[in-house]
């Protein structure tokens, strides 16, 4: 309902109320029809529903169904091994998983705990929850909000919204009618909403929403209704999982028909125990494993730069990133209300500035207006003189004065907006000398005045004159004060570097156009207005005519404006993150595919929503994430390569071996190479340095594949090589005898993963030319080697894995084979 277009009497005569408030048995009725004044949360998955969505894998299910035939044909430890996989797989899954939504938990907890109600005609202190509509609530400086109202009086109030609207300086509330029925969200001046505070004055208003019929349960609804996408990290995996899983059923099947064919129904268990063989060989099962720990380690990299991620496949997702649209009040701006222009008398403009002043500074805290702070702070050094009167700012006057005692002289300071001070000087101090005041005087003031208005500053001009009582006339001007929300320092570097890597920033505001502009051209975002639109303006482009690539800036907007650009970015394909700190944010973080909150600034709400939180709420930060979810992601590349080139050689190799007539692995041989010999090297290469031109690159388009670049054909042609030089160490072996010819397989095929590591640090330089140091890499290529070695040569151990102690000449022989690996790739 547009209760902001309503005269009050109206409105309290629609909700059966009056000013003197409900009665309490009206207000008890109430509550029991409606329920609390309370957002409601959402429901948490059950455990078994996340076990189900750990397990459901097609990759996952045609393992288990592995190991359980393995166990009914008497194969006890592949049958044991296959399914510990799978439960350890299942465990890590749900530990990494992202705790579940707290978004609305939080919104519940932003509510004003007790709020003072006049029910009876008696004003009484109550329980927030307990509020409803009709009620009617009383608003002084310093609390918070705890319902959606409609203001039946305001006394010089203003009330601070950043966390709905975005909105830098506090809302100035009246209690007028507001003629237009389509009015913004941060412009509707005589409605106070759940969530935001009173900074000044007070107030009285009817309460027209309460839970999720107010703005900000438009808000929790809209982030329960937004899905969660896949990242294409996972994406890709999904793509792939189903991929090899049909691969590996149709390979399985020709397998068991051709044994069966081959060999005659007495041989069907060793037929069966070959299919397996290849399910286990297609299926990477160390793959999740290793792309959860090398997410993790990434995880672990950028919480020490700041960035703390939510989401474990959020790392990669910042890799591909296209689109940043950022949030501009306390994001790409300080939060924090700074003078950075004056002119006149600077010394007596400070201690105007100073002295007519409410606000406090004392400690770490300010506590007052934004604007009344930032000018204490402009004339901090001033000296505190007792106040003996004052004229209280009120929005008619735009103007405040004090008279001060100095001594034996008294003194009124008056500040407030320029044409309304302006009109009532007639003498302007310059240079320390007094003079009458002449139109050419009037006139520079204006200039000076439109100059600072042009920047998108908030002026506010300074006067004073001797007096012994407060009378606002007869003045003496001396000077301006320009002041803004200042970018951060380091931001303007940051978009740069945006650029340079090809990742487009988009400034989202609630402040005004003029604001958003002059900050949007300040920090390189646009070059001139026609690139900035607002919300209202483009409420009224229909989807059809929103081009959104011609706007980088958007000031005036609401929850669903926000909602509506990132999906629009989106649509044209882009991988779009949106950071912010406000409750107004929290909808379109959850929309984009990766949202980014502020981890000091930032509401609970927004960090909840988030996938990665910005420990410092430095925007500079963000890039250095996207660096590193860059370098992450290249890393995985390889790691998937070389996992998938040794699944792949496993499969040849058994496929060579069975039209050969031989058996040449058993699925507990290649279960240890998959999840012991190869996972460790794999883990290494997430701990390569990125290569010194990743963030020169435009992001990788969102339908590249993880196969992209090559690396399919890579996987194929290096896995056909390993298999060749595997198969090759079996018949050496089988010269003597099977036993052998399998032993020197499996040495061959796992140290040939070993050397082939060092291929992997680079998907195209030689090893020879890589200058970065990763000594991981090392360490795992020993105690993959030394695993390898263990199962061929301790006693007992080799009984178990069907391997023997290979002779000198015939380990080196392997070893050769192996190692032949590093001149060809």
């Amino acid at each position: 309902m547009n209760y902001y277009s309503k005269q009050v009497s109206d409105i309290l005569n629609e909700l059966k109320t009056s000013e003197n408030g409900l009665s309490k048995t009206a207000a008890a009725e109430r509550l029991l029809q409606n329920g609390k004044n309370e957002l409601k949360e959402t429901a948490q998955k059950s455990l078994l529903k996340r076990i189900w969505e750990q397990i459901s894998d097609p990759m996952v299910l045609i393992l288990a169904a592995a190991g359980i035939v393995s166990g009914v044909f008497g194969e006890i430890a592949d049958c044991i091994i296959i399914l510990a996989i799978i439960v350890i797989n299942a465990i890590l899954g749900i530990v990494q998983e992202s705790k579940a939504e707290q978004a609305v938990a939080a919104l519940k907890k932003m509510s004003a705990a007790m709020s003072k109600v006049k029910r009876d005609g008696e004003i009484i202190t109550i329980p927030s929850a307990e509020i409803v509509v009709g009620d009617i609530i009383i608003l002084d400086a310093g609390d918070a909000v705890p319902a959606d109202l409609r203001l039946i009086t305001s006394a010089s109030m203003k009330i601070e919204e950043a966390v709905l609207t975005g909105e830098s300086v506090p809302s100035d509330k009246i209690s007028d009618i507001l003629a237009d029925k389509d009015i913004p969200l941060g412009d509707r001046v005589n409605m106070a909403f759940t969530g935001t505070s009173v900074s000044y004055g007070r107030g009285v208003g009817v309460v027209v929403g309460t839970a999720e019929n107010t703005e900000m349960g438009k808000i929790a609804n809209a982030l329960n209704s937004t899905e969660e996408e896949k990242t294409p990290l996972q994406k890709a995996l999904s793509k792939l999982s189903k991929t090899l899983s049909i691969g590996v059923l149709i390979i399985c099947a020709i397998v068991f028909g051709v044994g069966v064919l081959r060999f005659g129904k007495d041989q069907i268990f060793d037929s069966f125990l070959t299919a397996i063989s290849l399910a286990v060989a297609a299926i990477p099962e160390g793959l999740v494993v290793v792309v959860t720990v090398l997410l993790s380690l990434g995880v672990k990299r950028m919480s020490a730069k700041r960035a703390i991620i939510r989401k474990l496949t959020a790392v990669e997702t910042l890799g591909c990133t296209q689109v940043i649209c950022s949030d501009k009040t306390g994001t790409l701006t300080q939060n924090k209300m700074t003078v950075t222009e004056h002119t006149g008398e600077t010394e007596l403009l400070k201690k105007i500035m100073f002295l007519c002043n409410d606000s406090q500074i004392k400690g770490e805290a300010p506590v007052g207006d934004p604007t009344e702070i930032a000018l204490k702070i402009f004339g901090k050094d001033t000296a505190d003189i007792t106040r003996t009167d004052e004229i209280p700012f009120d929005s008619d006057r735009k103007m405040m004065s004090t008279l001060n005692k100095e001594g034996n002289k008294s003194f009124q300071y008056t500040k407030g907006a320029p044409d309304q001070v302006l009109e009532r000087c007639t003498h302007i101090i310059k240079s320390g000398n007094i003079t009458p005041m002449t139109q050419e005087d009037k006139n520079e003031i204006l200039i000076q005045n439109k100059s600072f208005a042009d920047k998108a500053l908030r002026v506010i001009a300074g006067a004073y004159k001797e007096t012994e009582k407060l009378e606002e006339d007869n003045l003496i001007f001396v000077g301006l004060t320009g002041m803004i929300d200042p970018i951060r320092p380091e931001v303007k570097v940051a978009v740069s570097e945006c650029l340079t890597a090809g990742i487009k920033p988009v400034m989202i505001t609630g402040d005004h156009k003029d604001t958003a502009v002059a900050i949007g051209k300040e920090l390189g975002l646009i070059q001139n207005a026609d690139e900035s639109i607002t919300g209202a303006q483009l409420d009224k482009i229909p989807d059809s005519e929103y081009d959104v690539t011609k706007y980088s800036v958007y000031a005036r907007v609401s929850p669903e404006n926000k909602i509506r650009i990132v999906n629009a970015w989106k649509k044209q394909g882009k991988i779009t993150a949106m950071t912010g700190d406000g409750v107004n944010d929290a909808p379109s973080i959850k929309a984009a595919d990766i949202g980014i909150g502020m981890g000091i600034t930032g509401t609970d709400v927004t960090k909840s929503a988030a996938d990665m939180v910005l420990a410092d709420d430095n925007f500079a930060t963000i890039v250095t994430a996207v660096g590193e979810g860059r370098r992450i992601y290249e890393n995985i590349r390889k790691a998937v390569q070389f996992l998938l080139s040794s699944n792949l050689a496993e499969v040849f190799a058994i496929l060579f071996a069975t039209l050969s007539g031989f058996v040449i692995f058993k699925p507990i041989h290649l279960l240890w190479i998959n999840l012991m010999t190869d996972t460790f090297p794999a883990m290494a290469l997430g701990n390569e340095p990125a290569e010194n031109d990743i963030m020169k690159k435009a992001p990788r388009k969102p339908s590249e594949g993880i196969f992209s670049q090559g690396l399919g054909f890579d996987v194929f042609w290096q896995g056909l090589v390993i298999a060749i030089l595997t198969f090759s160490a079996y018949l050496f072996g089988n010269k003597e005898n099977h036993e052998i010819a399998m032993t020197m397989a499996f040495v061959t095929l796992s140290m040939c993963e070993v050397f082939h590591s060092l291929n992997m640090r680079s998907r195209r330089k030689s090893i020879f030319a890589i200058k970065g140091k990763n000594p991981l890499i090392w360490a795992a290529m020993l105690l993959s080697a030394a695993l390898t070695f263990a199962v061929v040569f301790i006693p007992k151990v080799n009984d178990v894995f069907g391997l023997v102690a290979l002779s000198g000449k015939n380990l080196l022989i392997a070893l050769g084979l192996a190692f032949v690996i590093i001149p060809i790739v």
